[in-house]
């Protein structure tokens, strides 16, 4: 066999030949020949590569690089090509000796899975995991199962490599059991994973729950009921239900469903039944009732569509049946069972299978049942909900014996100390119930009952005891409804409290007698039924128990004035104003005060005077405003005037600071209405001075203001807006210079209105400059305006008033250019120079003029010197004699 040319060693490659002669066994040489002939065809590298391994069969590096080679040679080729058999005899010649190398092991079965030779592959990887140490058969199982779990691979023959497997590595049940559903081997998948279920010791590399783990066995059981055997899946499956309580909605139709699934109907719908009496969430219900409806739909369309093909089978058979006409059955030999079953059962019910309307009646039934078991379902969640027995009952509505049933299985389930809502109204309504079918006796002994079991507050009591008497009242027994409420308000005995107070339980029943509702209804109840003394009676014992309100007191007070004892109803507002304090006595107070002032009027003026005093007295600040408008309407009415501006005085102190500005309203509109509009003076300047807050006080010095330029005191007027000036910012408020500068436009001249600009300006200065020194900033400015503005700005920088009050007195203020005399009148002060008067004014001229004088506004003279006029002009009337008179008539 002649050797191709191109296959001896070139004229470049007599280097490396030359130092592999010297030295064949050096690896170093044979790879950087390698190297140097990467891009020589491969045959000529197969001859280096051949020889290499001849001279170091042991190497790793080579025999690897060589099958690398080798792989790449047949990527392309088809697995039937001759090369793929030279490149596995390659292998099996490297393993000879590179046994060990797990990598060339794994190159070695991936060639083989790709040639898909399924024997020579299982039988390759067995022979690697028997050479290969264990702590590299990792490596080649992950192969391995791919391999087996490729399709064409013979079932027994990957269940065996699994099982295999897990003797390896038992933590890889998962994926055994993955590969049987996948395999649809569904006994072993069962038995698999009740065992990992039963291992408490079980850890899912998955991160699987054991509630997942039995949700999917339980799937398992239940789809393939009928290819699983040897497991006893109720069991199971209620097992899941009791660990499991998330999911019992579905474990229950799962257990349902493995039944349907083989055949057994009447025992699905017996677990549906127990699954819907039993679950206590909503959800759970309604998965349940939601699966029972689908399968009784399901089985009634599968039982119409059979009948509809029986029918047309009816109707061949008894053509087939009239050609044996009347034969005995009995020598009919040749009748199979079934026709032999059909001939002699025929009409007889038992065999008639048609029970659609037997299916249909049951699905209603079910569909009806669903609000009651919906009910059902939150009573077991919380057997002490009142709302739902009421709903409970309200489902019966109109078949009186279950509504009995229900009401007597509820007062005899829930605990009145853990009930949600008000047991008491199962009570009621269980009577109720009784009273609407005219059985008063039975709604006696249920409200009987009622009051004797300890509720969890003594309202409840009360409420059963109030119901009971409406329920007497409502059928005319009002003697009894007395009664009844005599027993309800009995204090318990002195023996009583001592046996209850041994048993350290104390029953709602010892406090009823107390319980102000009762009492409440009982007052109601004498006063329409009862006399005088009896609700008298009521009433001073409410007051006794000390559990009386305002509301009662007033009742009470009321109650004896429609009978005419007026000083009792007096004395009962005297003990209420002694019981209550505010806010509840205002109330009382009021109406206390009114009733007297009505009944007694300026007949017991002093006691009145007295009654009024004490309420101010006690009276909080907020509160004390309507009594003092109700004292000094008492004096207006029937005291004395000067009395009540003493009154108004006085309230005006004692009123809250948002209250003085309207209470002064006041004030001045009853003196200008009583005294005349000068009286309101003073009233105005004690208002201004009284430490109102500054937008009052500005407030205040406009209504002053105005008062003064309706009675033609200008100057008085114009020093008033001085004073206001300081308490009006030009930048936010210009109302207020708005008015001032009409008032100049129409009363003042050029100099007051240059002076206006001027106190402007300073006013905008000093709520814009807050850092001044005081001795020459006082200095500079006209001291009658720059003290007040002074203040302001002091005030703003924190000065205390003390040292502001010093600084006034030092200075010498004049306030707003006008001065308060002793008499209330307020004299002209503002400028004291002289007033230049031009010559000749004192000439004879002047005499000639005439100074025209206005009258005097009917609003100076106040009400009280009106009437006196009036009365002196009656007077003068009843001094004239009767001839007198009659001239003065005549003449008229």
């Amino acid at each position: 066999m002649s050797i191709s040319q191109e296959l001896y060693p070139s004229q470049d490659d007599l280097l490396y030949e030359e130092e592999l002669l010297r030295n064949p066994f050096s690896l170093k040489l044979w790879w950087r020949y390698l190297v140097a002939r990467s891009e020589a065809p491969f045959r000529k590298r197969f001859v280096i590569y051949e020889r290499a391994l001849k001279a170091l069969p042991g190497s790793y590096k080579i025999w690897h690089a060589y099958l690398r080679e080798r792989q790449e040679l047949v990527r392309n080729l088809p697995i039937t090509h001759s090369q793929y058999d030279t490149l596995n005899n390659t292998f099996e010649r490297a393993l000879v000796t590179m046994h060990k190398m797990p990598r060339i092991w794994i190159m070695y079965l991936q060639t083989l899975t790709e040639q898909k030779l399924m024997t020579r592959t299982r039988r390759t990887f067995d022979r690697a995991l028997c050479a290969l140490p264990v702590t590299q058969h990792d490596r080649i199982w992950e192969p391995y199962l791919i391999f087996v779990s490729q399709k064409g691979i013979p079932i027994e023959t990957s269940l065996r490599v699994y099982r295999r497997y897990l003797k390896y590595d038992p933590t890889h049940i998962e994926d055994f059991i993955e590969f049987l559903i996948n395999s649809s081997l569904w006994q072993e998948a069962a038995e698999r994973l009740a065992s990992v279920l039963n291992d408490d010791q079980f850890y899912s590399i998955k991160g699987k729950t054991k509630h997942r783990l039995w949700l999917e066995l339980c799937d398992l059981l239940t789809r393939h009921a009928n290819e699983v055997s040897g497991l006893n899946v109720d069991a199971i499956i209620r097992g899941g239900i009791r660990k499991f309580t998330d999911e019992v909605g579905r474990l229950w139709t799962s257990l349902a469903e493995y039944y349907i699934r083989r055949g057994l109907h009447e025992k699905a719908r017996d677990i549906f039944e127990e699954g819907m009496s039993t679950v206590v969430t909503v959800r759970d219900f309604s998965v349940i009732f939601d699966s029972y409806s689908q399968f009784e739909e399901s089985m009634l369309s599968y039982k119409m569509e059979e009948m509809g093909l029986s029918d047309e089978e009816e109707e061949e058979d008894n053509d087939q049946e009239n050609g044996f006409g009347d034969e005995d059955v009995r020598f009919l030999g040749k009748l199979s069972l079934e026709d032999f079953e059909k001939k002699i059962l025929h009409g007889f019910w038992l065999s008639d299978k048609n029970d659609i309307d037997l299916r249909l009646a049951r699905l209603e039934h079910l569909m009806e049942r669903r609000p009651e078991l919906a009910n059902s379902v939150l009573l077991r969640q919380n057997p002490h909900n009142v709302e739902q027995w009421h709903r409970r009952v309200k489902l019966f509505e109109g078949n009186p014996t279950r509504q009995i049933l229900t009401y007597t299985e509820a007062v005899r389930t829930v605990d009145p100390m853990k009930a949600v809502g008000k047991p008491h109204t199962l009570w009621v309504a269980f009577a109720k119930l009784y009273e609407d079918h005219k059985d008063l006796a039975n709604a006696r002994v249920i409200f009987d009952k009622a009051v004797q079991v300890n509720y969890k507050s003594v309202v409840h009591l009360a409420s059963v005891w109030c119901d009971w008497a409406e329920m007497e009242l409502r059928h005319k027994n009002f003697k009894g409804t007395l009664e009844l409420m005599r027993r309800a308000t009995a204090e318990p005995s002195v023996e009583v409290k001592r046996r209850v107070a041994a048993d350290g339980n104390e029953p709602v029943q010892m406090k009823l007698h107390k319980s102000l509702r009762l009492w409440t209804f009982y007052v109601d109840l004498e006063e329409s039924l009862g006399t005088l003394e009896s609700t008298r009676a009521v009433y001073e014992r409410i007051l006794d128990l000390r559990i009386a309100t305002p509301q009662i007191i007033i009742n009470y007070a009321y109650f004896l004035e429609e009978h005419k004892y007026f000083e009792d109803a007096f004395k009962v507002y005297e003990r209420g104003v002694k019981i209550f304090k505010y806010p509840h006595v205002k109330d009382i107070w009021i109406t206390y005060l009114s009733k007297f002032v009505k009944r007694y009027g300026k007949t017991k003026l002093e006691r009145a005077r007295e009654l009024f005093e004490n309420a101010v007295e006690t009276a909080p600040a907020d509160q004390v405003r309507p009594l003092y408008l109700q004292y000094a309407k008492l004096e207006e009415d029937y005291g004395l005037a000067k009395r009540a501006m003493k009154v108004y005085d006085q309230a005006t102190k004692a009123v809250p600071n948002n209250e003085k500005l309207s209470m002064y309203e006041i004030y001045i509109a009853r003196a200008a209405e009583i005294f005349g509009v000068p009286k309101t003076r003073e009233i105005y300047e004690q208002a201004i001075e009284s430490g109102l807050p500054d937008k009052d006080v500005k407030t205040m010095c406009l209504k002053y203001a105005e008062l003064e330029k309706s009675l033609g005191e200008i100057d008085r007027a114009r020093g008033i807006y001085v004073f206001a000036s300081q308490f009006a910012d030009p930048r936010s408020d210009p109302e207020f210079w708005n008015k001032w500068h009409e008032f100049e436009v129409k009363h003042g001249n050029e100099d007051t209105f240059r002076e206006m600009l001027r106190i402007k300006r300073s006013v905008s200065a000093s709520y814009s400059q807050t850092h001044f020194i005081l001795p020459e900033y006082l200095m500079q400015k006209d001291q009658t305006v720059s003290l007040d503005e002074a203040k302001e700005t002091l005030k703003q920088a924190g000065v205390p008033e003390d040292q502001m009050a010093s600084l006034e007195k030092k200075v010498g203020f004049v306030s707003a250019g006008v001065e308060s005399q002793t008499d209330g009148g307020i004299k002209a002060n503002a400028n004291n120079e002289d007033i230049d008067l031009p010559e000749g004014s004192d000439s004879e001229d002047d005499e000639k003029i005439e100074i025209a004088q206005k009258d005097v506004p009917s609003a100076v003279f106040g009400g009280l010197v009106r009437k006196r006029e009036e009365s002196e002009k009656n007077e003068e009337g009843t001094r004239l004699g009767a001839l007198e008179r009659i001239k003065r008539l005549k003449g008229n």
